[in-house]
């Protein structure tokens, strides 16, 4: 049995990754989230590194920005060892920013749900006839 854990290695810090996946990475949308995606450029421990993003625009707390990102990292935390799966048995590391839409705050059965939309689709796009699209 796996652990859920979020470590640091899991996260996406690298200012180069990020502005590289902004302007050369795909994008697709669930009902609260745009998603930016890429392959990894470089070599990884992990499988995945993953950004989570609330707009000052949007959200004007910085306690609301919190709060949503804190319910963003636990549902990806509690939903990742589906992606994980997917990842090493086809030996591919991706890197991906996760931006909540909207202004209004979601409940965590929302983010969730949506949460789990999200890693469906990154999976059928890199499982898509065997190839990444």
């Amino acid at each position: 049995m796996n652990r859920e854990t979020f470590d640091k290695s899991e996260r996406l810090c690298s200012k180069k990754i990020i502005s590289g996946l902004f302007e050369n990475g795909n994008v697709f949308y669930s009902n609260i989230f745009k998603v930016v995606w890429g392959i990894s450029p470089v070599a990884l421990s992990v499988p995945a590194q993953i950004m989570f993003s609330a707009s000052k625009r949007g959200f004007k707390l910085a306690v609301t920005r919190n709060l949503i990102r804190r319910r963003m990292r636990e549902a990806y935390r509690k939903n990742k060892y589906l992606l994980y799966e997917q990842l090493t048995s086809r030996n591919i590391q991706i890197v991906f920013v996760v931006m909540i839409n909207g202004n209004v705050v979601p409940d965590y059965p929302t983010i969730e749900k949506s949460m789990k939309e999200i890693i469906n689709i990154l999976i059928f796009k890199i499982t898509k006839n065997g190839e990444i699209c």
